[in-house]
């Protein structure tokens, strides 16, 4: 039911079930065992869904990287089967520098993410070094396939606009690098999982590794962390009630398997931007199908995988809170302070063009601001959760989220007047954006020092200009009767500035006040 603009989640799903079944079937034609067209998939839905660089040239390079990354750490983890404290010492290796590639951006995640996995799909597939050429050519059979799907076939990223590179919160240097940080819990937090699923299974515990290293991706808090282990959790009990009705009954069945094992493909790529614990339901059922085709599935099993991601889960909340905690406080602030400096940016490029520059554009800008509210909206999260107890500080979360929404309406109606060629300029243009810039810098001061420049408040005769855009506002009417137009003059341009000066006069109160303290008493 969540919104896809321009059904851009049906078609990415629907383009990730065509690679992987392509890469599957041209693994059976090729005459692969199963094992090697179950790593061939694995490997095409990991390339489809983790390479996720700005632009297609990029996701190309990233693409064909990922062999460099995944064939020696496959080559250790079938070497290493008979030596369990050497095996278990290379995975927690794999895991912390799998985690500390991030700070390389997208490329770098994405390449931690396929050595990661790798290791995990020689565990669940009992990898033997003779079986590697095998597994070598499906990895490369595979990753061509999902390659000409995505690039050839049906390149969705061709005719969008690059999406912006936002780089994750650095910290500064060392342990206060927020990555380094990861890195770190991410090991421990694996260390604690495969001791405690080790005692558990010995032959299933790197389920729960496997759980603990999927809650660190995309956090970087530890109320993100909590968050996303608790839905990590529940998506797998509700996926293994899923998989007792859809998958057991089948008894491993080809063509039944294979059509369920296509709707979970579509359900994890449909699901994920908007709903962690849906595609972890589709996760484990496909999980589940998998093991049914190996003829190793029965309830106990499913049980026993329910049991190994509580204890992932677990044990990834247990590092976050012990090991170098990134509070939630500190993620969202910096966050926020970012989306605040790129509101001004894209101010500054819409009064640029508005007074005839013609290489101001505020269209990328814009584009940045929408992907740094996407970070902002994650890093609070765990603070509008419905089971959240602060209630303080969920209505203030809450007031800022749509404070900052309203700034990035009025950003984007103010990029769409500059971006008319008939938009015309004024002193006043230019004054409303000086006002902004200084607003801005007073949020975004540094607080701890005491720093608080005076936020300026538009003043009682703007409001009827920052309405203009739902009907004729007085100072609409007003820019009409001094011979503007009423869509390239500088009444609309001026309303969306006094509405955005509005929106953040009102986050000072939010912004400044006390976290535990109510917001009603600031």
């Amino acid at each position: 039911m969540a919104p896809d603009p321009g059904r851009l989640r049906l078609r990415t799903a629907t383009r990730a079930v065509l690679g992987i079944g392509s890469a599957v079937a041209l693994c059976g034609l090729a005459g692969h065992s199963l094992a090697a067209a179950v790593t061939g998939g694995l490997a095409a839905l990991l390339a489809l869904f983790t390479v996720t660089d700005a632009t297609v040239r990029d996701q190309v390079v990233t693409t064909a990287a990922l062999p460099a990354a995944g064939f020696p750490v496959l080559a250790v983890a079938a070497g290493l089967h008979g030596h369990p404290a050497a095996r278990d010492a290379a995975l927690l290796a794999v895991v912390g520098l799998g985690v500390y590639a991030r700070r390389w951006g997208p490329r770098g995640h994405a390449l931690g993410v396929f050595a990661f996995m790798t290791f995990f799909s020689a565990q669940f597939l009992r990898t033997t070094p003779e079986q590697l050429p095998e597994l070598y050519a499906a990895i490369a059979l595979s990753l061509a396939a999902a390659s000409a799907v995505r690039f050839g076939l049906w390149c969705l990223e061709r005719d969008a606009p690059p999406a912006p590179a936002v780089p994750p919160l650095s910290g500064g240097r060392g342990l206060s690098r927020t990555t380094t940080r990861q890195a770190v819990q991410a090991t421990i937090g694996a260390a604690l999982a495969l001791l405690a699923g080790q005692l558990l299974s010995d032959e299933r515990w790197y389920w729960a590794v496997g759980a603990t290293w999927w809650v660190f991706v995309n956090t970087t808090s530890r109320g993100e962390t909590l968050v996303r282990s608790f839905r990590r959790v529940l998506g797998t009990l509700i996926g293994l009630g899923a998989g007792v009705a859809l998958v057991v009954p089948l008894h491993g069945a080809a063509v039944p398997t294979a059509v369920l094992v296509a709707v979970c493909v579509f359900g994890i790529f449909y699901s994920a931007p908007v709903s962690y614990t849906w595609m972890m339901l589709s996760v484990t059922v496909l999980a589940g199908s998998l093991y049914g085709v190996l003829g190793v599935l029965d309830t106990g099993l499913l049980v026993l995988r329910l049991a190994e991601t509580g204890i992932g889960a677990l044990g990834a909340v247990l590092a976050v809170l012990v090991v170098l905690p990134v509070t939630t406080h500190a993620t969202t602030d910096g966050w926020i302070q970012r989306a605040l400096r790129c509101v001004h940016a894209c101010t500054e490029e819409a009064a640029a063009r508005l007074a005839g520059s013609p290489a101001a554009d505020p269209a990328p800008r814009v584009a940045e601001l929408e992907a740094l509210l996407g970070r902002v909206r994650l890093s609070l999260a765990p603070l509008v959760h419905p089971l959240s107890p602060l209630r303080a500080r969920k209505a203030r979360a809450r007031r800022v989220l749509a404070l900052l929404d309203a700034c990035a309406r009025e950003v984007r109606g103010l990029a769409a007047v500059a971006a008319d060629p008939e938009a015309s300029h004024d002193e006043r243009l230019g004054a409303a954006c000086r006002r902004v810039e200084a607003s801005v810098e007073a949020l975004t001061a540094h607080r701890s020092q005491g720093h608080r420049p005076a936020i300026h408040r538009p003043a009682a005769h703007h409001s009827a200009v920052h309405r203009s855009q739902g009907h004729r506002s007085q100072g609409h009417r007003a820019a009409v009767a001094e011979g503007a137009s009423p869509l390239t003059g500088p009444g609309p341009a001026l309303a969306h500035l006094h509405g955005l000066e509005r929106a953040l006069a009102d986050l000072a109160a939010p912004l400044r006040s006390s976290p535990r303290a109510p917001l009603a008493g600031v």
